[in-house]
């Protein structure tokens, strides 16, 4: 499988647009979902804005890298921009916060095929000498997406309409198509096999009970509720039976038997916990800057830059040197970096300073950035062609699934600590002000405005950002663990690198 030499740099470009859009879209989103829901309207609902797209995405995930490897890359990675832009159309054309919901979900499906296929395509139509390098960018899209989205979000809220956060996919979606469709040429011929309709069916179920129990627990239900309970309830059969289904089908979704070796298991044992690690500093970061510090509302992408800017040297760097050093070689020292960034962040205190909290958060992204480009080469490199598009999804399926539980699990964790000390704080204590009637206190967000802060007295304000402030670095306390194991699992890794010698004698040339 490969594209003509000459047009190797339109077909990357075309793929690094599609992994910028569905990698953007839900950050873009968050920082407009204000203003949506001022207009729509449905703010307990808004939740699903952002699940319904998750959702779709993970579940699709799979699907969509094992039919690319039976039917070829090219036509669902067109497929996943045709039905993202769709999706985006009808996004801007919504009026209410139930019809965006469900176009957010057609937006997914789209997602759920550009990015693991873009980086298959990356693997089969590029050399190997400059298969390194051009990783590299593929993983810095995903840093400097963090950056961005954000940013260019608040901008078209705020100075055009928030409808043209979806339509500005239009123009990205139709270049990328143009690219691939025109210039990518593929020479591998796909063998027609059947198709797991049951692995698929108990897959995309079971990823809809899980999300839809992490989302909603402790929000709209309680998490000893019925309907929580029986959605964990339903994740378990669903997964049973889809772990029952695949290892009887002849073409499973997803084998586990590509988990035998031994480079693959570690490699997404390691962007699984990284993930979560890494997701946990991304949202508690900025908490702690505008909550506890006492920083300005700036936007979360713009607070994170150092952290973002550091994960794209690594990205890049992992990228060059992929075909110098072993994986293992280039995963060790950067995840010890990511170890050692958050055992860091737990010394932040009330008294810490905005220089010494972005001296942590380089760390952080000096230490995941590698992560990005890697991994998702280490994870594809010991697979024939006609098995990567398995392998990619379920690298980046596993990644999703770390971060959403991670923030979820450590979410919990921060709110329980932050409620135990706001009650030992205030146990027994009389006067000093009164609290603002709808503050909820469990909810750290909820004094990040300058507005709600100026109707707080100062002792009893001194309180809360003492708590908020032991909330989180006690989170991060928790977050080293997953850190800890992303690490040992480098260990484990072998010392393959990205060697033609070796794949040319193993699979015959591909390029």
């Amino acid at each position: 499988m490969m594209a003509q030499r000459n047009n190797v740099g339109i077909v990357v470009a075309g793929l690094l647009l599609g992994i910028l859009m569905a990698s953007m879209d839900n950050t873009i989103v968050a920082t407009a979902m204000g203003t949506i829901v001022h207009d729509l309207g449905g703010m307990d609902k808004f939740v699903w804005v952002t699940s319904a797209y998750m959702v779709a995405e993970m579940a699709g995930m799979p699907i969509f890298g094992k039919l690319s490897d039976m039917y070829g890359r090219k036509r669902f990675f067109i497929f996943g921009i045709l039905v993202f832009m769709l999706g985006s159309i009808l996004c801007g054309t919504a009026h209410s916060i139930v019809e965006l919901s469900i176009y957010r979900a057609i937006q997914g499906i789209g997602g759920g095929a550009l990015v693991p296929i873009a980086f298959t395509i990356m693997f089969d139509a590029v050399p190997l000498e400059s298969r390194g390098k051009l990783g590299g960018l593929f993983g810095a899209v995903f840093g400097m997406s963090s950056i961005f989205g954000p940013l260019l979000g608040a901008y078209i809220t705020d100075y055009i309409k928030w409808e043209w956060i979806f339509y500005i996919n239009l123009p990205l979606g139709l270049i990328a198509f143009i690219m691939i469709a025109f210039f990518y040429k593929e020479s591998v011929e796909h063998s027609k096999q059947k198709i797991d309709y049951g692995g698929a069916f108990t897959l995309v179920a079971g990823i809809i009970c899980l999300m839809f129990a992490l989302e909603l627990g402790g929000k709209t239900y309680a998490w000893d509720s019925a309907q929580i309970i029986g959605l964990f309830a339903g994740f378990a059969v669903m997964l049973i039976s889809f772990i029952f289904i695949e290892r009887r089908v002849a073409e499973p979704i997803i084998s586990f038997g590509m988990f035998r070796k031994r480079l693959y298991w570690t490699s997404n044992a390691m962007a699984m916990f990284s993930g979560a690690a890494f997701i946990t500093a991304s949202v508690y970061i900025p908490i702690f800057i505008q909550g506890v510090l006492g920083g300005k509302a700036t936007n979360a992408g713009l607070v994170l830059l150092p952290m973002m800017l550091a994960s794209v040297v690594t990205a890049s760097g992992g990228g060059f040197l992929m075909t110098k050093l072993s994986f293992r070689s280039l995963m060790m020292p950067t995840l010890a970096i990511l170890v050692v960034g958050n055992i860091l962040l737990t010394t932040l205190g009330v008294d810490s300073t905005r220089f010494t909290v972005t001296i942590f958060m380089i760390l952080v992204g000096l230490g995941i950035g590698a992560s990005f480009s890697v991994l998702s080469n280490a994870a594809i490199y010991s697979f024939s062609p006609r098995e990567r598009g398995a392998a990619s999804a379920t690298l980046n399926f596993l990644r999703s699934l770390g971060m959403t539980i991670g923030i979820t699990v450590f979410g919990i964790i921060q709110s329980h600590v932050m409620t135990g000390k706001l009650k030992d704080a205030f146990a027994g204590s009389e006067g000093g002000g009164q609290l603002p009637a709808n503050l909820d206190l469990s909810d750290p967000r909820a004094i990040l405005t300058p507005e709600t802060r100026k109707l707080i007295p100062t002792e009893v304000l001194d309180k809360i950002v003492s708590a908020l402030s032991s909330s989180i670095t006690y989170t991060f306390l928790w977050a080293i663990i997953p850190s800890v194991l992303a690490l040992l699992f480098a260990f484990f890794m072998g010392r393959e690198k990205l060697d033609a010698i070796a794949e040319s004698s193993e699979y015959g040339p591909s390029h």
